[in-house]
Order: structure tokens, then sequence, then C-alpha cells
């Protein structure tokens, strides 16, 4: 069995991501009877949107769950360094330090430091390569721009000029987390034209899930993976969901500054549960919250026949209803917001006490009997 792991975007709140992470890698590790294991070792395919990009391509990278949050713990001043106040008309913060960051990260193993192209070696592990996708979105040809290093791609012919696998990793995870107001966008040279890229947040695809199993599945992405239940598991994680309410109950006291401060939250938080549901339709549903009071968790309900269904499915998120983040503010002066950096603790508690209850060893391994052995009857 082939296994997907796609990772939404939502800046700090990538360390509520991470709990979950660490809790599927302690599960692996059990299962296998390897405490250093790390998930490139079980997952095939990475994908991953603005800070789950980065996470992505960490583990994709080989890093455990540990490296990384010591990581996004350690850097998160310097990832979220505020611009000087004469460029603040271009961006809330300074894009050099996380992009330096990226660059000492994602660099070939040598003296000189070269940094790693999307078709570096270093993303192959035990003889095959592990396939990595970076969602951004071309601002110059308002295109979506999900790009992998599957070599078979299209873009990806070594012959073109505009050769994705030439592109630096560092280059593209700069793009991907280019959110619009936090960080200025990134131009990138391809096959000698000029293009900026904003965020892939701004894309359909802030929850990578469809658009990695697509890439997989559909022929033009050549990748030609085999669809089924028992032959494709999708495993994607949220970065915690919060829902874009009026303060007001009353539509004559909603002001226009009210109604369009919300709109990019509500339009994405929308439209991540349209590509959730579409997974949960198209594959089997294992495991994920309820959507809606209407539909459920569609566990149960099915659009296709097993025999139909394209791939196993778990969808690990967690909302935090108004009440909630009201209540945290009240407590805290603390706003939900990806660039908040004092959420950090809460995010992690929130994370671990979510994980606890939530990911369990039958919907991530699939293997007849494996959830009844000592180990995960004890962790059960």
């Amino acid at each position: 069995m082939r296994r997907i792991l796609a990772l939404d975007g939502g800046g700090v709140r990538g360390v509520f991501t991470l709990q979950i992470l660490s809790r599927i890698e302690e599960l692996f590790r059990l299962w296998r009877g390897q405490p250093d294991l790390v998930l490139r070792d079980e997952f095939d395919f990475f994908a991953g949107t603005s800070t789950g990009a980065i996470i992505a391509t960490c583990l994709a990278w080989g890093m455990s769950v540990g490296e990384i949050e010591r990581l996004y713990i350690d850097n998160a001043r310097a990832m979220f360094a505020p611009a000087h106040w004469y460029s603040r008309w271009r961006a809330k913060y300074q894009a050099d330090p996380i992009a330096a960051l990226f660059r000492t990260l994602f660099s070939e193993d040598d003296h000189a430091g070269t940094p790693a192209t999307l078709g570096t070696s270093r993303l192959w592990h035990r003889g095959e390569l592990k396939y990595l996708l970076i969602v951004t979105r071309n601002a110059s040809t308002g295109s979506p721009w999900p790009v992998s290093n599957n070599p078979n791609a299209l873009y990806n012919d070594a012959d073109r000029a505009d050769c994705n696998l030439r592109i630096p990793i560092w280059v593209l995870l700069r793009a991907s987390t280019a959110a619009p107001w936090y960080f200025a966008p990134q131009a990138i040279e391809i096959g000698g034209s000029r293009h900026v890229f904003i965020d892939g947040g701004m894309t359909p695809f802030n929850n990578p899930a469809m658009i990695a199993a697509l890439t997989a599945l559909l022929p033009c992405y050549r990748m030609n993976w085999s669809a089924g239940v028992d032959r494709l598991l999708v495993v994607s994680v949220g970065t915690g969901q919060t829902r874009t309410v009026f303060k007001s109950h009353d539509a004559e006291r909603i002001s226009v500054v009210e109604q369009f401060s919300g709109l990019a939250g509500a339009l994405m938080g929308s439209i991540s549960q349209h590509e959730d549901m579409m997974c949960r339709l198209l594959g089997r549903c294992r495991a994920g919250g309820v959507l809606d009071s209407e539909v459920g968790d569609l566990t149960e309900a099915a659009l296709f026949s097993e025999s139909e269904q394209k791939f196993s499915y778990v969808r690990y998120n967690r909302e935090f209803t108004a009440a909630e983040t009201a209540e945290l503010y009240r407590l805290t002066r603390q706003k939900f917001a990806l660039d908040n950096l004092r959420l950090i603790p809460f995010l992690q508690a929130a994370g671990r006490e979510y994980a606890a209850a939530a990911v369990r060893a039958d919907d991530l391994l699939l293997f007849p009997g494996a959830a009844a052995s000592t180990e995960f009857s004890i962790i059960q």
C-alpha cells in the first residue's frame, strides 16, 4: 500500500499539525518496533501548502517530527521578524530571515552549501523517490501552481528550458508561504521569464489532500499509481479550524469593514472543507470530524461502492469554536491568528489532546490484525 500525507496551510498553527504527526510517528514506531523511525520511512508522497509545505518538505527530507517542532519553536521569532517601518507598505514581516532558514535547511550535502533543487537526489530514500508536492499560486498568470518532483511530469522534462526540477526548494517554499500582507511575493525565473508567486493558501488547495490524490492517480500527471481502498491511503492533517462569523445578528449594524475583514478566512475555510468532502466522497473515509449537521462525517455514507472508491482516507482536524476562541482571548488576550506566536503553548496542548483521542492505529495501518497486537491494544 502507498501512503500520501497532505498538510494544510495555517501559519504558526502548524504547531497544532505537528502534535498530530507526532502521534502518527509514535504509532508507526511502535508497530515497526523501531524507535528511530521517521515518517519518510512509511509515507511515499508528501504534499503541503504554506506552513504545511514547510513541514511536508522537512518530512520528505528525513527529519523527525520532534526535530521539526524544535525548528518551529527555535525559529518562530525569526520567521515572523517585523518588517522595517519604511517597508511595511509591502508586507508586515521581513522575507529574508525565513528565506535564509530555508536555504540553510534545504541545501546539498557539500561545503559550499549549494541550494538543493526540486530534483535533488536527497529526496530519494532507500532506493525510492519520495514524492513532494508544494502548492503555491502564480500571481503573474493567475493560476494555482501545485508543483511536484515527479520526474515524469510534463513540466519536469530535463530538456525543457522551464523544467521545474531546476527550481531551488527554498524558493518554492518562500513562494508557498508568501501570504498577502504578511510576506512580500516571491519572484521566480522560469525558462527565461520572470513570474511572481504568492501563498498557496490563495488557491483551492490550502487543504492539498485532493490535489495530491489526483496527482497520484490522474494519467495527465504521469505518476500512474493504482487506485483502490487497499492500495492507497491519504492522510490529511489540518491546522485547527475556526468559523468566521459576524459579531452582531442585526444585519443593519454590520459594516462594510466587518464584512470584508472576514472574507478571506471564510472563503479559505469553505474551500478547505469542500476539498475534504470531495476526498470523503471519492474515497472511503475511515476517520474524520463532522462536516456539518446534515451530512455528518460521511464515514458510513458512500457515493461509490467499495470497489469503485479510489483510496482510503483519513482527516485529522479540530474545530475551535467561536466561543472557545473568544474565551481564549478573554483569558489571555491572544487572538487565534496565523502569526500569533504566543499561541504556541496553547496549540501544543490542544494538539496533543486531540491527537491522543483521534489518531488510531486502525485508521492508519490498514493491515489485518495490526490493531489487535499487544502494543496497539495498549496504546489505543
